[in-house]
């Protein structure tokens, strides 16, 4: 069942896909209308889940799910990852590989594999203070909060 990520409980699971680019126009019209689809027909064993999305700077997918409703199963989660691995095929991108970074450069989102990273945060390009995505959160909560972070703030700084 669809609804209104909105309304979603702190306490909603997240899952956050990010794009090895950002989407087109016209991919953020077919994603959403993709997403709406399959989000209000996902199910785990024949029970209907509540679950919303959001398409967030033309490059991550998040997907929320209130577990206090319905459950997520194992069948329900493959689900959603075979879901995912259609729009990779459909649009050419990577949404599954989790060992990219995502920060923001100025008013941009850039994309680097994760050992490009720890050479840049090296070299200095990146600080402390450069923003960060951390696609580790769990739940609502923590997306809304600790999602886009300095890196001094998330896993990140590991590498600083």
């Amino acid at each position: 069942m669809l609804v209104n990520f909105e309304s979603l409980p702190e306490t909603a699971r997240v899952w956050i896909y990010q794009a090895n680019r950002s989407f087109s126009e016209q991919e953020v019209e077919e994603i959403t209308a993709a997403l709406d689809r399959f989000i209000s027909e996902w199910t785990a064993h024949g029970s209907d889940l509540k679950a919303a999305y959001e398409i967030k700077y033309r490059r991550f997918i998040i997907i929320a799910l209130d577990q206090s409703f319905a459950s997520a199963s194992g069948c329900s989660i493959d689900a959603s990852v075979h879901f995912i691995q259609q729009l990779e095929k459909q649009y050419g991108i990577d949404l599954l590989d989790k060992m990219n970074v995502s920060y923001k450069q100025g008013i941009h989102i850039a994309y680097k594999k994760l050992e490009d990273f720890k050479k840049m945060a090296k070299d200095k390009a990146v600080s402390m203070n450069t923003i960060v995505f951390n696609n580790l959160v769990t739940n609502k909560y923590e997306y809304m909060n600790h999602w886009e972070v300095p890196a001094s703030e998330s896993w990140h700084s590991r590498f600083l």
